[in-house]
């Protein structure tokens, strides 16, 4: 489970190229989707990025693997509001409760589109950076104070374990015969459990973890750091990249009469 999340031994292009450079690109493209739902601009960003998987090392099945969570309250999020918003258009679907509309469903997929084109540059992040680079990165080049970095750092650090610890209290529970078996309120209940089992690991863990680096010197007022973060060529290209896709999404949904903001009321 660790070596699915952090992608160890990927050699991929992406890789190479300097942390802060990939999060400014990030940052751009959740920026200009965060500011419409529509379906052009979303799926003008989500074909540019998933482009991009193969040169961060990703496979659908990794993908899938690192990002189902995302996924799933992505495809959610996009039924609830298509039942939820009001209804404009011909009514597609009334059943009971639920009542789809074309605006509406135009609208849950706009919204559904919209996660996913913002999820999956996260994902595609995590997959080809190092976090003790990423770390670097933010400190000798962004200017955030250390202290901050170096926490960051060490959550990071941790999402591989916690996996793998979340993987260990279920293999406990079930040699207890809890959670194995039994209806499905039932292992929703056992579930819980577990997720608070994985709690309070997680809060020890961290305490520990933060009286350790505070007595190693962690939190000293000057730091220097061991390994230098520097830009290259490469790195003017994830910028462009970035500034393509985000820039693409705003015009193609500009021509096609989709584009609005999302603190505007939703045409008919």
């Amino acid at each position: 489970m660790r070596e699915a999340l952090t992608l160890r031994g990927n050699n991929a292009l992406l890789t190479r190229a300097n942390p802060l450079a990939k999060f400014v690109s990030v940052f751009l493209i959740t920026l200009v989707l965060a500011l419409s739902i529509d379906l052009v601009s979303a799926s003008t960003a989500l074909l540019g990025e998933l482009a991009l998987f193969p040169l961060a090392g990703l496979t659908v099945r990794l993908l899938w693997q690192r990002g189902w969570p995302l996924i799933i309250a992505a495809v959610l999020g996009g039924w609830s509001t298509a039942i939820l918003s009001a209804g404009s258009g011909r009514t597609l679907l009334d059943v009971g409760i639920w009542s789809i509309s074309e605006g509406s469903l135009q609208l849950g997929v706009g919204f559904m589109l919209r996660g996913l084109a913002i999820a999956l540059p996260a994902i595609l992040l995590m997959s080809c950076t190092d976090p003790t680079d990423l770390a670097d990165a933010l400190a000798q080049k962004a200017k955030l104070p250390h202290r901050f970095v170096l926490g960051t750092l060490a959550a990071l650090r941790l999402v591989g374990l916690m996996a793998e610890e979340w993987q260990t209290i279920g293999m406990a529970r079930r040699a207890r015969g809890v959670g194995s078996h039994g209806s499905p309120p039932q292992r929703v209940k056992a579930m819980l459990g577990q997720s608070f089992g994985l709690l309070v690991q997680a809060i020890r863990r961290a305490s520990r973890l933060a009286v350790t680096m505070e007595a190693r010197g962690f939190g000293g007022g000057q730091r220097t750091w061991a390994r230098e973060s520097s830009y290259s060529r490469l790195d003017v290209w994830v910028l462009a990249g970035g500034v393509v896709i985000a820039a693409a999404a705003v015009l193609a949904a500009q021509w096609a009469g989709t584009w609005h903001f999302v603190w505007l009321k939703q045409p008919n």
